[in-house]
């Protein structure tokens, strides 16, 4: 059969279409028998079942620093009726998976199986969360392993710098701006995760997202696990302030390093701020993608770096914005000034209206992907939940991304990107110096 000529194939770009109405689906609510909320998102058509634990029992609860992670990670380790190994080896053999997420506010566990195993999982994975046994060789090991990751981290820029802005910026003793070191883990003994996990890890201080094929079994199921743990009066949460130092240059020497680490940033908000829809369009346009500015200026036109990109952190109780890069330390200071210049340019120029429209697209299928299928809706639904977001929230971010426009814009960018109201952390060879 004789090949078809390259040539007289087409190559056209498939058609670039407006993504529609997107509403994400409201899951019932129900409560367990102590009271425990539970978020129902039912695909009677899937075998799947995703059954996800959240607990506010992150960094902002601790009573002592690294409590939070190891309590966390060491809660699947084993049960008073089981080791480490019979756990795993009991949801392996049902072919169920186990998921922690990184998180600085919750402790979440999500476990993933088949509908037709609801019996064997649920009981075992509500074992686990409720009678964890810490043990003491587990723990060591955690530490252990945990100090050799932290050395190797240590030795790159990039972490370093990353680990300084944020101290910089919430404080050295803040839940979100203090840093993990090898005294702080091998300070860590069995008795404070006990208590962490006693005082935080309740009913009134969890909840439960069940999506995919969520029965009244399962629903049953569900209650009997995890309903009957008794209830405790909810602790109140601890309230923390941020630092509030003026910003300013920081650089840390790393004689051996071959490029030179970037991080300016500056405190935020989180997403029930009124700015925050709209400054998530802004940061896409500077440097959430890969046809950001930021990327077009320092990558394509300028050769300076592999990649450069900026991120808004949104936080339970805060946030903060940050734009980061690794560049030749050479080249450094010209980096430095094309960041802070693409920073300016948004204040004093609106954003042409083709450039916007290529950011609505992105952001749109970004948005209707996170409600494909029912395990993408769960994370989506788990983070309203969790950070006490109404539901019609969602269809306000679609609604004001298809509405904002340039001027607004520009507001924004004159009032939070104002390089003056950033730190400048740099990690390289030697300092960054900017001629005026």
């Amino acid at each position: 059969m004789k090949p078809p000529n390259r040539r007289s194939l087409k190559r056209n770009a498939p058609l670039v279409r407006p993504v529609g109405p997107l509403k994400l689906p409201r899951p019932a609510l129900l409560r367990l028998d102590n009271g425990m909320p539970l978020y129902v998102l039912h695909f009677p058509e899937q075998e799947i079942l995703k059954v996800e634990a959240v607990y506010r029992a992150g960094r902002p609860q601790e009573a002592k620093p690294l409590v939070a992670r190891a309590t966390s990670r060491l809660v699947r380790e084993g049960t008073r009726r089981r080791s480490a190994a019979e756990l795993a080896e009991h949801f392996d053999f049902y072919g169920a998976g186990l998921n922690i997420p990184i998180s600085l506010d919750f402790s979440n566990y999500a476990l993933f199986g088949l509908h037709r195993y609801r019996h064997e999982l649920l009981p075992a994975f509500a074992e686990m969360l409720h009678e964890p046994a810490f043990p003491p060789e587990e723990l060591e090991t955690f530490k252990r392993n945990s100090i050799q990751e932290l050395l190797i981290e240590l030795d790159k820029p990039e972490v370093m710098t990353y680990r300084s802005l944020t101290e910089c910026i919430f404080g050295a003793e803040h839940p979100y701006g203090y840093n993990s070191s090898v005294e702080r883990y091998a300070a860590l003994q069995r008795d404070d995760l006990v208590q962490h996990f006693e005082r935080w890890f309740t009913p009134t201080n969890g909840m439960l997202i069940v999506c995919g094929r969520v029965d009244d079994d399962v629903v049953r199921l569900l209650n009997q696990a995890f309903g009957q743990a008794p209830p405790k009066p909810a602790p109140p949460q601890p309230h923390w302030s941020a630092a509030d130092h003026p910003p300013q240059r920081v650089h840390l020497p790393q004689p051996n390093a071959h490029q030179t680490a970037i991080k300016i940033g500056r405190r935020m908000f989180n997403r029930h701020h009124p700015d925050f829809n709209a400054f998530m369009v802004l940061n896409i346009v500077l440097g959430g993608y890969f046809g950001s500015r930021l990327m077009t200026n320092l990558r394509e036109k300028r050769g300076l770096t592999y990649g450069v990109y900026s991120s808004l952190d949104a936080l339970a109780n805060d946030g903060y914005f940050y734009i980061a890069a690794e560049v030749h330390d050479q080249k450094a200071p010209l980096a430095l000034r094309e960041i802070f210049a693409e920073m300016r340019r948004l204040q004093e120029e609106p954003i042409p209206e083709a450039e916007l429209d290529m950011v609505r697209n992105y952001l749109s299928g970004m948005l209707l992907n996170g409600i494909d299928g029912p395990l993408n809706t769960s994370d989506v639904v788990r983070t309203f939940v969790a950070e006490d977001l109404p539901f019609e929230a969602f269809e306000a971010q679609v609604c004001l991304l298809q509405t904002i426009d340039a001027q607004a814009l520009q507001h924004l960018a004159q009032r939070y990107l104002n390089p003056e109201d950033y730190w400048v952390v740099t990690a390289g060879k030697r300092p960054v110096l900017l001629r005026k």
